[in-house]
């Protein structure tokens, strides 16, 4: 889910100017999607945005290897699932699922990239939640590379994938609620000043 909120990195898939060194990137988080969804009992698809995160994205195009991607999801107060949702933020929060009490935070590292065509590719990285850390794998494409007005490089891109939320111990209603979570995120990258 979080994590995947991670597949800003993956603009590393990109075959893009030449870049001596990784660069530093930060979220333009006004143009930033983070979400996670799932079935509820086959009646209707819900979602959950996270919306509390910050991390290092430093990024090298010409040599993914040498970038560092590592993203930690503020839990408390960092959920968004639509309005007069208090009740379900609060179950979000509980032992069935996040535990935030104990767990404040998720957190994603990336640790791997592979792209054959500089435009799409795959991210995988480890992702922890609710104590728990598995690896997960997001497929990204490259929407567009620029420049911002003041002339700053510019990413966007798109990473999508999925989860089964029983393996970070979130089974909670499996499988009346869909123990597998789609992951969307949609991002755009600044260099950072």
């Amino acid at each position: 889910m979080t994590r995947l909120f991670l597949a800003a990195s993956t603009a590393l898939l990109i075959a893009g100017a030449a870049q001596a060194e990784p660069v530093s990137y930060e979220f333009d988080k006004s143009h930033t999607l983070i979400e996670a969804r799932w079935e509820h009992q086959g009646y209707s698809t819900m979602s959950l945005q996270f919306t509390d995160y910050d991390g290092t994205l430093d990024l090298d195009l010409d040599m993914p290897e040498n970038s560092a991607v590592d993203i930690t999801f503020n839990l408390i107060d960092g959920f968004w699932v639509g309005a007069n949702q208090d009740r379900f933020i609060t179950h979000l929060n509980s032992a069935d699922f996040f535990e935030t009490e104990i767990n404040p935070t998720a957190h994603f590292v990336a640790t791997g990239f592979a792209t054959e065509d500089g435009e799409t590719g795959t991210m995988t990285g480890d992702l922890t939640m609710n104590g728990v850390t598995n690896p997960v794998s997001l497929a990204v494409t490259l929407n567009q590379v620029g420049e911002t007005r003041d002339g700053a490089s510019k990413l966007g891109f798109t990473a999508t994938g999925s989860l089964m939320r029983s393996e970070w111990d979130m089974g909670f209603a499996v499988p009346y609620v869909s123990d597998e979570i789609e992951l969307f995120i949609s991002t755009e990258l600044t260099a950072a000043e």
